[in-house]
């Protein structure tokens, strides 16, 4: 099942792509696509659903981020051995975790804004995990149990604000615009391994980002247990889990960042694609 958000007006209303790409509505169904209807049994009450009693969506309409009301935006550090190598870091011992400000969340497909003075503006495609019922000293053979779905990531990061402002890698990351989630959520029975996902990043057509999640240095399985056994993970939050190399702060001989006019496309293999211009903030 893949559940999303959609703009109609200035109101977000919650749906459902059906087997045939046609998004259909769900707005007699749930008020949003929140943490409230990500629970085992709410989500089995939307899969009994005939998506072709449901009405269709005219159009295309803007998507909003996959998920309202996320209440915490985690995010994974050196995850990928190849990326932590890229990067000039040792292997953590324990998954890095920072925190992206949720008002950095973002459509899938509206436009990184490069904040004024900025000049180190990156991309990192990322698996996306949410969360959907409360995990708390959680071991790592039952955790996939306490996820809702998944969803593709651009963990955008402004690399001199996260290494050269002091402070921690938060400042970097929580601009606005630098957390796009979707275009859906793709719920856990329709993903049969999260360590078996294929992802990828174009910059203006070129592939900069490949790999996948098997290269991983902690599984979402183990992820999930750790973070769970310092606080309670609610439904709806998000854990974005590492990129793998290709970002464009580890390119040789000179770093590559973004500027306006570019356009970026991020993809997780069965979870959709992103698709972003940039633009500079006005």
């Amino acid at each position: 099942m893949k559940l999303l958000r959609y703009y109609e007006g200035g109101e977000i209303r919650p749906g459902m792509l059906d087997a045939g790409g046609q998004i259909r509505s769900l707005a007699g169904e749930v008020a949003d696509i929140t943490g409230a209807v990500l629970g085992d049994e709410a989500l089995a009450r939307l899969a009994a659903l005939d998506p072709e009693s449901l009405p269709p969506v005219e159009g295309a309409p803007r998507l909003a981020p996959c998920v309202g009301g996320v209440g915490k935006f985690m995010c994974i550090g050196l995850n990928y051995s190849d990326h932590a190598e890229e990067a000039g870091m040792a292997l953590p011992e324990h998954p890095i975790l920072f925190m992206k400000a949720t008002s950095a969340l973002a459509g899938p497909d509206d436009d990184i804004v490069i904040p004024r003075g900025a000049q180190a503006v990156d991309w990192e495609v990322e698996l996306g995990v949410v969360i959907g019922k409360p995990a708390k000293y959680v071991s790592e053979a039952e955790a996939l149990d306490y996820v809702a779905g998944y969803c593709v990531v651009d963990d955008v990061s402004e690399r001199d604000y996260q290494t050269k402002l002091s402070g921690q890698w938060t400042k970097g990351k929580s601009c606005d615009s630098f957390g796009p989630i979707g275009p859906w959520l793709v719920t856990r029975d329709e993903v049969a391994d999260p360590q078996a996902l294929e992802l990828s990043l174009d910059v203006n057509g070129q592939r900069m980002q490949a790999g996948s999640t098997a290269t991983m240095v902690f599984s979402v399985a183990q992820i999930i247990s750790h973070l769970s056994q310092m606080m309670t993970l609610h439904p709806g939050d998000v854990i974005a889990t590492g990129t793998p190399p290709g970002v464009g702060m580890g390119i040789k001989p000179q770093p590559v960042y973004l500027k306006p006019g570019d356009r970026v496309r991020a993809e997780i293999a069965g979870l959709g694609v992103q698709t972003q211009a940039v633009r500079a903030d006005d």
